[in-house]
């Protein structure tokens, strides 16, 4: 593909003159496309400028002994090393554009209506891996916990939908089942029992206080209502942030695609068990934290991961009040499609922070 010009923002060092930053991003993005070394006659055809493979070779020895690019085999061609790619990333990318299909797919995807704060991370998660060929990414920090309004609202049938507002202004809502003809004044009932023991305090607080008074039989609720409370509590069974956060993964399956030989695997595993460790979450929280938009992590610059050769490109997703509520993201390959990924990043975040605001 051609690009034409170089964007006049780019941020080169002054070594780099014109035609050594096109033969960069021409070898880079070959190599995204298909992860082989790339040669001279390669970028000869890319280019569509009348240089010869012996002026190519030229600028790509000079590029090598500015450690942007490096050779893995004597007679192979050249890949970028970290330092190429963050050049590449920081000056060269020309970032695509999300169409108003994919937006409206994202929107429509993510909408939270019906289904739980846990559901609609995962979605998150799940449709950044489809969009961006990677594994996703979804990290959301333990809420302030408290309760501030519960209500029941019938459904018809022997249905109810439970509805929670958390002390931070979160909302969400779950649909129970309720006995079979349950009078509306049950469900106002059930509601009123629980807000006048909530007063702020935590479902695992309020949990424990509703127990211990239906054990003790000190309830003033007929069995029809105490059965609403109990399922309405039941629904929210631990999965509303108690365990200090939540860090969501799905694709790791695509991590694998292109991996060989034991040393990579062994770097994989790695990878996944760093994955899966709370410091792991609050470390990529942090990374985000005073970042306004999204920001790259190539190679080992995020500190996380070692040389597992990934890059992360993480997001903030914000309330309305600008407080972050959540991380998204994408680790994938070094190659990764950045033009690609950053505008799915960017938007997904945004969306996923309105509805978490």
């Amino acid at each position: 593909m051609k690009r034409g010009l170089l964007p006049a923002q780019a941020m080169l060092p002054p070594e780099l003159d014109g035609r050594s930053a096109n033969i960069l991003r021409e070898l880079v993005e070959e190599y995204m496309a298909n992860g082989e070394p790339v040669g001279s006659r390669t970028l000869s055809r890319r280019l569509g400028q009348p240089l010869s493979p012996a002026t190519i070779r030229n600028v790509m020895v000079s590029l090598t002994e500015a450690g942007l690019l490096f050779s893995p085999h004597t007679s192979a061609g050249r890949l970028p090393t970290e330092k190429g790619l963050r050049l590449f990333v920081d000056g060269l990318l020309q970032f695509g554009a999300l169409s108003e299909e994919e937006q409206k797919v994202i929107g429509h995807s993510l909408e939270a209506r019906g289904r739980s704060l846990q559901d609609t991370l995962t979605e998150a998660s799940s449709l950044l891996a489809g969009m961006s060929d990677a594994a996703g990414l979804v990290v959301a920090p333990k809420g302030e916990g408290g309760i501030k309004h519960i209500e029941f609202v019938a459904l018809g049938g022997n249905r109810a939908l439970v509805i929670l507002v958390g002390a931070d202004g979160h909302v969400e809502n779950r649909v129970i089942e309720i006995p079979p003809g349950t009078p509306p004044s049950a469900l106002v009932e059930a509601a009123n029992y629980l807000n006048a023991r909530a007063m702020g305090a935590s479902l695992p607080d309020l949990r424990h206080r509703v127990g211990t008074e239906m054990s003790e039989n000190r309830t003033v609720l007929n069995s029809l209502t105490a059965e609403v409370v109990e399922s309405g509590l039941a629904i929210w069974n631990g999965d509303r942030g108690e365990s200090g956060g939540t860090l969501i993964v799905r694709g790791q399956s695509r991590l694998l695609a292109d991996v060989d030989g034991q040393e990579r695997l062994a770097a994989i595993q790695t990878l996944f068990d760093r994955l899966e460790a709370q410091e792991t979450m609050l470390r990529l929280l942090e990374l985000v934290e005073s970042s306004e938009g999204v920001r790259i992590f190539i190679g080992a610059e995020s500190g996380l991961f070692g040389a597992t050769g990934m890059s992360v490109v993480m997001a903030p997703a914000r309330n309305e009040a600008n407080r972050i509520v959540g991380a998204i993201g994408v680790i994938g390959p070094t190659r990764i499609n950045y033009g690609r990924v950053v505008p799915v990043v960017d938007y997904t975040a945004r969306i996923l922070g309105d509805l978490l605001g």
